[in-house]
């Protein structure tokens, strides 16, 4: 096939799918209305199984399109004309993400198994932006909670009992964490990735330091890891409070989704403004690297009998090669990018 019938396929393709998008989100967003307020939930329910086969019949459009790109377009013209076309189905992509947002989806095997077969699927804007901002709110609170029970643990209470009631909270904190972020991803958040494993490593972590029992190997420990906390604490409120600035003026220029989070690293969109918290986070991800090797230590003592020591040290340099190697990416990414503009504008 040709480069002329390929544009042609292509400029045939794109007005179908937009016709097919804008024409079923017109006719979904009344009845889904309907739903939000509480009435006719039979109705929102077909508009939804409408909205989705037009979604379904958008993204085969889409792949099938796709097929053609490897294919030379023969002269400067059909290639503008290709790039063009490109951008539009670009555009579509974005409204059938948008579409996506509203109609029910699967909890996944976690929520299955902490909520049941519950819908969490929130049917309007509001809903979701304050759950976001509520899990924003709750992520800040027990932040700064954690950092006065670290402090209160390692300089002002040394009991072991107020340890167990703080490992405990960082074992709920990270759980509930895990869930809410679940739900907000259903509802289209995207946090994904490795910010999304990381609370899950943390959680178990933490649950493995809740069952250390007491003894020499615990109290060898135990202040380097309240330190590592009260810094890790201190570091997160940080990212919270610039993060949260950020993401605002991002919003309002159109940059990011109205229900991207702030997260516990470095991501692409933090690069402008936010770059000077990569020596605090590398810091922490070596200061993850150190406990490791603190405990793969401890774990061969010739008086370690617990198996917390060595499961311990698996985690904590799981953390650090996540971390560590999750924020070189996006760092060395951005640096062959803006070495890219630099080529082009020479």
């Amino acid at each position: 096939m040709g480069s002329v019938s390929i544009v042609t396929s292509l400029a045939g393709g794109v007005p179908e799918l937009c016709a097919c998008a804008v024409k079923n989100a017109g006719r979904m967003e009344p009845q889904l209305m309907v739903t939000r307020s509480g009435g006719h939930g039979g109705t929102g329910r077909k508009a939804q199984c409408l909205c989705r086969g037009a979604k379904l019949n958008g993204k085969k459009s889409s792949k099938s399109i796709n097929s053609y790109r490897c294919t030379k377009p023969s002269n400067q013209n059909e290639a503008e004309d290709i790039k063009s076309i490109w951008k539009k189905i670009k555009d579509k992509q974005h409204i059938f993400f948008d579409m996506e947002a509203y109609l029910p989806k699967k909890n996944g095997l976690y929520l299955n198994l902490v909520l049941g077969n519950v819908n969490v699927t929130l049917l309007s804007n509001q809903a979701k932006f304050a759950y976001k901002d509520e899990y924003e709110k709750f992520k800040l609170c027990v932040t700064v909670i954690l950092l006065l029970g670290a402090i209160t643990c390692k300089f002002l209470l040394n009991y072991r009992v107020i340890d167990e009631i703080f490992n405990f909270l960082l074992v709920w904190y990270y759980c509930t964490l895990t869930i809410r972020e679940s739900i907000l991803v259903t509802n289209g958040s995207r946090i994904k990735g490795w910010w999304v494993s990381h609370h899950y490593v943390s959680t178990f972590l933490s649950g493995v330091m809740l069952t250390w029992p007491d003894g020499l190997m615990y109290h060898m420990f135990r202040n380097q890891f309240l330190a590592f906390c009260i810094y890790q604490s201190f570091v997160q409120f940080l990212q919270y409070y610039y993060q949260s600035g950020c993401l605002y003026r991002l919003r309002a220029l159109g940059e990011r989704n109205q229900l991207d989070l702030t997260v516990e690293g470095f991501q692409s969109w933090m690069w402008r403004g936010l770059t000077f918290l990569l020596p605090f986070l590398f810091f922490g991800h070596f200061w993850q690297l150190y406990n490791a090797v603190t405990l793969f230590q401890l774990a061969g003592h010739r008086d370690c009998k617990e198996w917390q020591v060595f499961m311990l040290a698996l985690m904590f340099l799981v953390l650090f090669l996540g971390n560590f190697l999750t924020t070189l990416k996006v760092v060395h990414h951005k640096f062959q990018k803006n070495k890219g503009r630099e080529a082009k504008t020479e």
